[in-house]
């Protein structure tokens, strides 16, 4: 299957976890996939055993939470490629404390990550798509986007943030042919959740791999169609009722 043969593809976070099964399944879909992390330990390995497939996938070291990194990773992806089809806005971080614990420069980070960086990445890859006359902007977004639970306020803020930045994209996108994506992601076996929560029964969680091939299903849609959200949980989803 290899019907995007030839699409540019940033993925964020692309160096583990639900980014990491993105790049694979959109590699395998024929993409041109980049995998931008922090963690080039972890991002460049995994781009090379796609490459050791024949699959063309790279790796690029960008910290989102820095503009000119950003401005300049875009760059390098327009100079080497040409363009940029697809922009994945995965990479995300949480804390798992109370607000009276929660400090300032914590909330910060965690708003930097998950709901600034994207904005900063949308707002450099929109122009290039208007003027292409296609693309599309996925946003992963969380059932902590649609439902609250405690000791996790800044990581609900940013992610409710997050579904309707998406959804204003949407509107914005939509006359000139880019698409605008909010995947509703349930909890998934990644090191995001088993990382920090030991405990955590895996049973409950689904495969990344799932979510990845939701994301190329909304890929393939027809030029004329497009799916503004869509949610992904598990069967036994412990987040959803």
């Amino acid at each position: 299957m290899e019907a995007l043969t030839g699409k540019v593809v940033l993925v964020t976070g692309g160096g583990r976890g639900l980014g990491a099964a993105i790049c694979e399944s959109l590699a395998e879909s024929g993409a041109i996939v980049i995998a931008a992390d922090i963690r080039m330990d972890l991002a460049e390995p995994l781009m090379q055993q796609l490459r050791n497939r024949g699959l063309e996938a790279y790796a690029l070291s960008l910290d989102i939470t820095d503009e000119e990194q950003i401005q300049a990773g875009i760059q390098k992806i327009v100079d080497q490629h040409g363009k940029v089809d697809v922009l994945v806005n995965n990479a995300g971080t949480d804390l798992t404390v109370s607000i009276e614990e929660m400090g300032v420069d914590d909330w910060d980070r965690i708003l930097s990550v998950n709901l600034r960086a994207p904005f900063i990445l949308s707002k450099q890859v929109f122009p290039l798509m208007k003027q292409q006359g296609s693309g599309h902007i996925i946003n992963v977004a969380s059932t902590a986007a649609k439902r609250a639970w405690a000791n996790a306020s800044a990581y609900h803020a940013s992610k409710w943030g997050l579904m309707g930045f998406s959804h204003a994209l949407h509107v914005e996108g939509r006359p000139h042919g880019v698409k605008v994506t909010a995947i509703v992601a349930g909890g998934m076996r990644t090191p995001f959740l088993l990382d920090r929560f030991p405990d955590l029964d895996p049973n409950v969680l689904q495969d990344p791999r799932n979510v990845a091939d939701t994301i190329r299903y909304v890929l393939l849609q027809p030029a004329e169609t497009v799916i503004p959200e869509v949610t992904v949980i598990p069967m036994r989803e412990s987040s959803w009722p």
